[in-house]
């Protein structure tokens, strides 16, 4: 369904992403944030699921300072490989680069940008430093609770899975505490990556309530 593009951000560095169209008339556009896993089979997947929706989906890849066009599975040994990706994250940079897959679907109609691990992270400051946006959506953002006194300039709504060692619910509960009027919803027994059908880690259970719970936030808020 999507094809492979090339996005200019502010510093003029150019990168890669994953555009995927409906096929009718946009209802608005996403900009999709990946995992540490890079722009992969599951983010285009998401991306060609939300053009589906009814959503010019756009994922810009943000590792691609560092490696160009970077892709990994889900192997012990994958997993560790991606993991240096985020040793040291350069968040300015990803945000230059989020930004500019933001303008490059701007003219479609109204943005939103969901974001996944990494990207769930990503799309909270995004909500909170970038322009151009009508809502944000992330899911386990571990990162988010080091952003918490940002206050998301658009609304925003996060998810998290119970059972995510790389989470603390205590962090969940900071976030509620200082962000109320953020929408946070934890799922029951859920562990990271529980919406990714890919990774051992899924759970249909919890991803079958957050996706459409996901849809219809963008639905009010993507007008």
């Amino acid at each position: 369904m999507g094809q492979d593009i090339k996005l200019t951000a502010s510093d003029n560095f150019k990168l890669g992403a994953y555009r995927a169209d409906p096929a009718s008339a946009p209802k608005g556009a996403v900009v999709v944030i990946q995992e540490i896993f890079g722009v992969n089979h599951h983010i285009r997947a998401v991306c060609d699921r939300l053009a589906g929706e009814g959503y010019v989906a756009i994922a810009p890849s943000i590792f691609d300072r560092t490696t160009p066009g970077f892709q990994s599975g889900y192997t012990p040994d994958e997993i560790a490989e991606a993991r240096k990706f985020v040793a040291n994250p350069d968040w300015d940079a990803m945000l230059r680069d989020t930004q500019a897959a933001i303008d490059a679907v701007k003219s479609v109609g109204p943005v939103g940008i969901i974001g996944f691990c990494l990207g769930g992270s990503i799309a909270f400051v995004a909500a909170t430093r970038l322009t151009g946006l009508k809502a944000a959506i992330g899911y386990y953002g571990g990162a988010v609770v080091r952003f918490v006194d940002e206050k998301p300039k658009v609304p925003t709504q996060l998810h998290f899975g119970e059972k995510d060692h790389s989470i603390p619910l205590t962090d969940v509960e900071t976030v509620k505490a200082k962000r109320p009027e953020v929408e946070v919803f934890i799922y029951p027994g859920a562990q990271h990556g529980f919406h990714c059908d890919e990774r051992p880690s899924y759970d249909k259970a919890s991803s079958e309530i957050a996706w459409p719970r996901s849809m219809e936030f963008f639905a009010k808020h993507l007008k």
